[in-house]
């Protein structure tokens, strides 16, 4: 027999139901009351058991044909001012640093950009190189070829109450 818990994890692990009181939603299905989800979400995050709780915005169907990751290679002693200035534009919506793997791949500095298609993400790129002064730099654009099911974490046990 599964933990209250265990039950909140399997509840949430697709996602929160569509509408306008979805811990209320869960917390009915689960039979106590949205302030008893609300506080054992807390704890579970206070305990480490969730890591962290966000928002997978599935752009393919909001338009977004085209995205890709660019891979910078920076000065070490440069690559947080210039990862802040990336992170902190709008077209940027996952920013990062990776270890260099040597001569092969001399990458050090990641981002994501969506666009409708190809053209607007080069056009998203060429300017962020200007703004950020990220021009002189070895760049690359990797374009996805494929999308994959996106989806956060699953926990063995059983499915979702509203999957």
């Amino acid at each position: 027999m599964l933990s209250l818990d265990e039950h909140i994890l399997l509840a949430v692990q697709n996602g929160l139901p569509i509408c306008s009181r979805p811990y209320q939603a869960i917390a009915d299905e689960l039979l106590i009351s949205e302030a008893q989800l609300l506080e054992r979400l807390q704890a579970l995050r206070q305990q480490g058991v969730i890591k962290r709780w966000g928002v997978i915005v599935k752009h393919r169907p909001l338009g977004y044909k085209a995205n890709a990751m660019i891979v910078v290679n920076v000065p070490d002693e440069r690559v947080v001012e210039l990862g802040k200035k990336l992170s902190a534009e709008p077209v940027v919506n996952l920013c990062y640093q990776r270890p260099r793997q040597g001569e092969r791949w001399p990458y050090n500095l990641y981002c994501m950009i969506h666009g409708k298609d190809r053209a607007m993400v080069e056009a998203h790129w060429q300017r962020l190189q200007q703004q950020c002064g990220l021009g002189d730099f070895m760049s690359e654009i990797l374009f996805s070829r494929r999308c994959f099911k996106q989806r956060g974490a699953w926990y063995p046990g059983g499915q979702s109450l509203h999957g």
